[in-house]
């Protein structure tokens, strides 16, 4: 697997995310993996750390609807601003807001 092609196609999957939906690293990590043959939720995160600036990356969360806390003051502002449903203790609620390649 070619890293920088992997980068790439991370980036790429989530400027694909659509206003108030979501991703986790989890769900990035599966369908990049699926056509790089490896990566991992770790490997995500690690990429978003070092190149996601330019993307949306408050719509990569983890698997429980959070993001880390050095971003969650940010990230909130863009999820109340893009209409991202949340649970009252402010994580996303991930049952109404992920989304999927294959979402219409």
């Amino acid at each position: 697997m070619d890293h920088e092609d992997y980068v790439e196609a991370v980036l790429a999957y989530v400027e694909r995310i659509p206003r108030g939906r979501v991703s986790t690293y989890g769900a990035i990590a599966e369908a990049v993996g699926r056509r790089f043959g490896g990566g991992g939720p770790r490997q995500v995160g690690s990429i978003m750390a070092a190149y996601g600036g330019p993307v949306p990356w408050w719509r990569v969360v983890r698997a429980d609807g959070s993001l880390p806390p050095s971003h969650q003051g940010e990230a909130r502002q863009a999820y109340l601003e893009e209409g991202t449903p949340l649970r009252p203790g402010g994580n996303v609620n991930l049952p109404a807001a992920l989304w999927s390649p294959e979402d219409p």
